[in-house]
């Protein structure tokens, strides 16, 4: 059920008032055996929000809820922009709000008034630290919405206390009461950024009337260097030759078009007749609303045929295919099937990426034992951790037996060597390649040390980039070489060469001694504290501990299953500096800057430091 929009707030005995959440609005599906969670366009949440599921399983009763995921900032304030970076910050703190209840140990609610499912709900649901029940207030509209304006809520929602659950339906008996003036719009395209400005100079904004887009006004404010980044990047793959509108509007610089694909949510002063925004600022781009629902007429059947949204890229190939690779002929399966939704990347695509770059990162993985995660439905799908070879792996695929003492018995790890191996294991769905820091020769004696550098869920990417510098200061004491690479992730991870001359013991033991150095630098900042319930969540984490027999990271050059489909890249150190930003290498642009400046980590696998040297040089 949606809400029609109200200007003020206004008093009534035959209504009720609940807090307007800042989130995602999400059923939870407790009818069957499984739990599901998913957004009202159908979008699966369940592997987004696994510790709302895993909060679900707590209920005794079987249910369908309606309600609001909700992420909390520092403030303890509501952070829609917090919550769609969840995937770079698992640990943020989050709530499902609860504030309706559709079914009930088989037998349907929506039939009820408002008042007597708030009442049922209210006695079915277990509140946790995750699962909260949306509460309400009777009557006192005007008060309670000027609670809200002055806690900093985005606004209030009314319900008519008799009302059903209508489904689908925008209703008159729910109304949201904004406290700023917001709308979405559909961006259409971008005019070209003028003096200091960089990317773009403002998104133009369209959206549907009576079936037809029609130009709503355009906004440049609202962003700072990353929004704008982020958003541009987005808008990339979308750029097309001729805009949406019937008639195109007229534009102060040269503008880009694009499909009509991305929705943004803006703040405006008033709609003018002619519907144009006035002083609309950008406020955050929306994926969980679908294009074609932005709409200045939504409750009136559409007279016209509605523009169509834009359709993915065809793609030509077939699904299956038998490849010479290397050596093997490989059957490749499901090669159109999307790994990176967000990105329209495909599995074909992930292979390609990997054969293009073979000659660069094959070298990184030689002769080391793989720990496999595969991702068989993409990055939005279920993964899992393989260590041991399966028995149908083929004969021409090497493994190498090796004794696992935290499980006392023998895994058997497959060695990826070839371009062949590299193509099977990514048909396997995995997307990453994850790989032992030391080989099968010397399995005992790493080739190299891991200063990994883990930031928090507070921490900026500019904290990061602060500590690999702090990280630099300290090697440059010691007389070593560092060479620093992107996580792929939201990290960054400094590698000094060992030369297999060293047990982990010892490398882990010198990479605490530089870490304890960082840490005295930086102290603010940084933490060793490992225990993620103890540790401080301003600072960042100097994790010495991956240089332990058997860990496994991400492999320089390799992808990983995060949104923008990144690389773990490597780094000149003049590079490590503020305006980095962990999505500046990805699928796309990969290969061309290896082609560029060729193996700048290949040193990691030479001759290594001589430890006793630099600790001298330390003391």
């Amino acid at each position: 059920m949606l809400c029609k929009v109200s200007d003020k707030a206004f008093d009534d005995k035959e209504w009720a008032f609940e807090i307007k959440w800042d989130g995602y609005r999400a059923i939870a599906d407790l009818s069957k055996d499984g739990i599901r969670l998913y957004s009202r366009n159908g979008i699966d949440f369940s592997q987004k929000f696994k510790k709302v599921i895993n909060s679900l399983k707590l209920q005794e009763y079987n249910m369908v809820l309606d309600g609001e995921i909700v992420a909390y900032d520092d403030k303890g304030k509501p952070n829609f922009q917090w919550l769609q970076q969840i995937g770079d910050n698992p640990n943020l703190a989050l709530t499902f709000q609860v504030f309706d209840l559709l079914w009930l140990n088989g037998h349907s609610t929506e039939n009820l008034s408002y008042l007597q499912r708030k009442e049922l709900l209210k006695d079915a649901l277990i509140e946790n630290e995750i699962i909260k029940y949306s509460d309400h207030i009777l009557e006192n509209g005007k008060e309670f919405f000027q609670a809200a304006k002055d806690l900093g809520l985005e606004g209030i929602v009314a319900k008519k206390t008799e009302s059903l659950y209508k489904e689908d339906v925008r209703s008159s008996e729910w109304l949201k009461i904004k406290i700023h003036k917001s709308d979405e719009a559909i961006i259409c395209g971008f005019t070209a950024p003028k003096g200091s400005r960089k990317k773009f100079g403002a998104l133009i904004l369209g959206k549907y009337l009576n079936g037809e887009m029609v130009f709503c006004g355009h906004t440049g404010g609202g962003f700072n260097d990353k929004s704008l980044s982020e958003v541009y990047d987005k808008m990339q793959p979308l750029i097309t030759e001729k805009s949406v509108f019937k008639i195109t509007p007229k534009t102060n610089t040269k503008a880009t078009w694009i499909k009509p694909e991305l929705v943004a949510e803006i703040k405006f002063t008033e709609l003018t007749k002619d519907l144009i925004y006035r002083h609309p600022i950008f406020l955050r781009l929306r994926d969980d609303i679908e294009p074609d629902d932005v709409t200045f007429n939504p409750e009136k059947p559409s007279k016209k045929e509605p523009v169509k949204k834009a359709e993915p890229k065809k793609r030509t190939g077939k699904d299956d295919v038998e490849k010479k690779i290397g050596k093997q002929k490989l059957k490749l399966t499901n090669q159109n099937k999307i790994y990176f939704p967000d990105d329209d990347v495909t599995k074909g695509d992930v292979i390609d990426y990997y054969q293009s770059i073979s000659k660069y990162i094959l070298p990184h993985l030689k002769n080391r034992p793989q720990s496999m995660n595969r991702y068989p439905n993409g990055i939005k799908g279920m993964s899992f951790y393989q260590k041991d070879a399966a028995e149908e792996t083929p004969e021409w695929i090497e493994t190498q037996k090796v004794f696992s003492e935290s499980t006392d018995k023998y895994i058997n790890y497959i060695i990826c060597n070839d371009k062949e191996t590299m193509a099977y294991l990514n048909n396997l769905g995995c997307i990453e390649l994850n790989v032992w820091t030391s080989k099968i020769q010397k399995a005992d004696n790493p080739d190299y040390l891991v200063l990994d550098l883990d930031p928090s869920e507070k921490n900026t990417f500019e904290d990061v980039i602060e500590t690999a510098q702090a990280v630099k200061e300290v090697l440059d004491l010691a007389g070593i070489n560092g060479y620093p690479k992107t996580s792929g992730s939201s990290g960054i991870h400094v590698y000094i060469p060992m030369g297999a001359k060293y047990s982990y013991e010892q490398v882990k033991d010198f990479g605490h001694l530089l870490m304890q150095m960082v840490q005295q630098k930086l102290p603010d900042l940084t933490t060793l504290e490992r225990s993620l319930q103890k540790r401080d969540k301003n600072k960042i984490y100097l994790d010495y501990l991956q240089n332990r027999r058997g860990q496994t990271l991400a492999s320089v050059y390799s992808l990983r299953p995060k949104k923008g489909a990144p690389i773990s890249m490597p780094l000149e150190w003049d590079e490590v500096k503020k305006g980095l930003k962990p999505t500046d290498f990805n699928i796309h642009n990969s290969l061309d800057r290896l082609k560029e400046k060729g193996d700048i980590f290949k040193p990691i696998l030479g001759k290594g430091i001589d430890m006793l040297k630099t600790i001298r040089k330390l003391e």
